[in-house]
């Protein structure tokens, strides 16, 4: 499984489909940090919810790079449609941790961020390493919820996207009735910005890991009945 995580993040880097959505955290990142200084954790809390779009989209496109036959050939040979599909997401996972890194330097660099003691540094990365992984493994489920495999077409991928993306962040605002249908991207963004106990961050991680689940358990259910 490992060899085959490997062989699709080169396949992906290779074919330099991992330039787009490295270019486009770039942009959304520069424009983001532009307009002036921000304190550390609420400038992370912002980037991870915008960062949340670009790594579901640069998961599908790392689930669409591999050939149909060639991934009916792998799951062959790893004797296991269970670890064919845990191979491709954990390259996505791997793919987005890249993205996070990015996520994470880009303010200092472009000087978005309000320069404090090394603790108080250190902590605010630290902070905005974790509110960036809560958005990491809804984006990947989302990624491959739209992904060519599960979807058959480009138009019907691109419509669960970003239909995903936009529900996400709609029924994530302050107020709405049905925030526990999605990821707690909103909720994580003003726990960042505003602050909030330790018990307010476990519950919105066991919200993010529990959606995740439920959509890595659909994705692997449809990938069964369509493969």
């Amino acid at each position: 499984m490992i060899a085959l995580t490997r062989m699709r993040l080169h396949a992906f880097v290779r074919t330099g489909r991992a330039v787009a959505p490295l270019i486009a955290a770039l942009a959304v990142l520069s424009i983001l940090y532009g307009g002036g200084q921000a304190e550390a954790v609420e400038a992370y809390g912002v980037s991870a919810l915008v960062a949340f779009p670009v790594l579901a989209w640069q998961t599908k496109i790392l689930l669409d790079v591999e050939p149909d036959v060639q991934r009916r050939l792998a799951r062959v040979a790893l004797g296991s449609a269970r670890r064919e599909i845990a191979a491709g997401l954990l390259a996505a996972a791997v793919a987005g941790l890249a993205v996070i890194a990015v996520a994470l330097v880009v303010p200092w660099l472009v000087g978005g961020v309000k320069t404090g003691t090394a603790t108080e540094t250190a902590g605010s990365i630290l902070t905005g390493l974790g509110v960036h992984l809560l958005a990491l493994g809804p984006a990947v489920a989302l990624g491959a919820l739209s992904c060519r495999a599960v979807t058959r077409s480009a138009g019907m991928g691109a419509a669960v996207l970003v239909t995903g993306a936009v529900l996400a962040i709609v029924l994530g605002l302050q107020g709405s009735p049905v925030p526990w249908l999605v990821p707690p991207l909103m909720a994580t963004t003003r726990l960042a910005t505003s602050g909030g106990t330790p018990l307010a961050a476990t519950l919105l991680t066991a919200q993010a890991l529990t959606w995740t689940a439920l959509t890595t358990w659909l994705y692997s259910h449809l990938r069964h009945t369509r493969t």
